[in-house]
């Protein structure tokens, strides 16, 4: 990945130094093991950490690279200048018996573990910012939308409450695939344990921190990685599904929140005025790469026979771009996420907006228990409802022109509650409901009505 979207920590699991710290850790363990079972003398065993245990610096990483130009094969490199270090008497003993998808894909397993318990920190960082957002804007009314269109009243808390239960669902599948990743093979040739024994799989895989794989046919099953790679995908999918959020709000004609923008800070080259969301766009583009990942890592499931290493380019590839990409967008979405600006005004004024439209179904529930037909009450409360879109201008009948307004509805534009206003004219609905029971079922407070069960809902994602 290229250093704007790259944090130290994430990208040092993918250097050469770690990845041949990790190559050198499982020889040297298996070595181990091998003596502990006298297959190799105790003393080349000590020999290969005595010898061979010393940083991989970049001079060391280049004569690797300079072996690897001569024989094509990355482990022999690997191995031939450890052997330069151990001496060859000792050296001879050094990957007895394995073969390099045992190195290649334990290391990658330690890798991609070491890669999940970063990204669960990060999603822990995540998870903060949206509890206490949630708690902050509990009860802070805000109209719902469904289809982009106004719905009914809900809570910016419960936006902030949704994404958190999201994400503690994704931090429980991170959780599952770190556990599925973590699997050794130290199976050598086709998996068979021909020339190795099972023995020096479990003692590598315990002290790599990690359960050895059940059958590893030369190579750990791919689908593991395919379900961790799934998983970061869901994750920035999730991350998308708050920004879009915020982007929608952040509209200009919306307001009704938008990212910190910071003193001096600049928002278009051309245009003074512009307070973009330049954050939530750019983790948008992030995960797009991240879900990029799902699936080539879906195709390496299926290999020919035993081995073959058509998954492996794809692997050097998007194990450390999904992570590494992941790593940065949690980061920047936790802390879009705390200094989000939110304006209660203009989300109380959006929803107030519309002369109590909202408020439709309220009143044909009301109907339907006290005699009237679903069919019928729906009828009456629909056409008082398209009066009120009307009595705004907004005539769907006639698009190009502006609507005419007759002289109920420019008295109904002199009321707050249009709703109520064109309900209490319709002698349909007076048969079942006065207008005093009308007032009354409108006249009480209609966003307590809405928000009444906002603490169970909280009590069920916080506990």
């Amino acid at each position: 990945m290229i250093p704007r979207y790259s944090r130290p920590e994430m990208t040092d699991i993918w250097e050469p130094a770690n990845k041949f710290r990790l190559w050198f850790e499982i020889e040297a363990h298996a070595c181990d093991a091998q003596a502990d079972l006298g297959v190799i003398p105790k003393d080349s065993a000590k020999a290969v950490w005595e010898k061979g245990d010393k940083p991989y610096t970049p001079e060391r990483i280049a004569r690797i690279d300079e072996i690897e130009l001569e024989t094509k094969h990355d482990v022999i490199a690997f191995t031939t200048e450890l052997a330069e270090l151990v001496g060859a008497e000792d050296s001879r003993f050094v990957h007895q018996g394995m073969t390099s998808s045992d190195v290649l894909d334990t290391c990658l397993s330690v890798q991609l573990t070491q890669a999940a318990d970063i990204l669960l920190a990060d999603m822990d960082k995540v998870l903060a910012a949206l509890k206490d957002r949630a708690f902050e804007t509990k009860l802070m009314p805000t109209m719902g939308r469904s289809h982009g269109i106004h719905a009914e009243p809900t809570t910016m808390g419960l936006k902030f409450a949704r994404y958190y239960a999201e994400f503690q669902r994704g931090k429980e599948r991170l959780i599952q695939a770190r556990k599925e990743i973590a699997t050794c093979a130290i199976s050598g040739a086709v998996g068979t344990f021909a020339n190795i024994d099972p023995r020096v799989e479990e003692y590598v895989a315990e002290k790599m921190g990690l359960t050895p794989e059940p059958v590893s046919t030369q190579v750990i099953p791919r689908d593991r990685h395919a379900q961790y790679f799934a998983v970061l995908g869901v994750i920035a999918s999730s991350m998308e599904n708050i920004v879009i959020e915020v982007r929608h709000m952040q509209r200009t004609e919306v307001r009704e929140a938008q990212e910190y923008f910071a003193p001096g800070q600049k928002g278009s080259s051309a245009m003074p005025h512009k307070r973009n969301p330049i954050l939530c766009e750019n983790i948008t583009g992030l995960a797009r790469i991240v879900r990029a990942s799902v699936v080539p890592a879906l195709e390496n499931v299926a290999l020919w026979h035993e081995r073959d290493i058509s998954h492996s380019s794809v692997e050097r590839m998007i194990g450390p771009d999904a992570t590494i990409t992941l790593n940065f967008a949690l980061n920047r979405l936790a802390g879009l996420i705390a200094k989000l600006v939110v304006y209660p005004q203009n989300m109380l004024d959006h929803l107030n907006a519309f002369g109590g439209i909202h408020d439709a179904q309220r009143v044909l529930l009301h109907l339907t228990q006290n005699g009237v037909s679903r069919e019928g009450a729906y009828k009456i409360v629909q056409r008082n409802a398209m009066q009120v879109w009307k009595s705004f201008g907004i005539d769907p009948d006639n698009p190009d022109e502006p609507a005419k307004l007759d002289d109920l509805d420019k008295q109904a534009a002199k009321h707050d509650n249009r709703m109520f206003f064109f309900l209490s004219k319709d002698e349909e609905l007076a048969k079942t409901l006065s207008n005093e029971d009308l007032s009354t079922l409108l006249d009480e407070d209609s966003l307590t009505y809405h928000t009444k069960h906002v603490d169970t809902i909280f009590k069920r994602v916080f506990g």
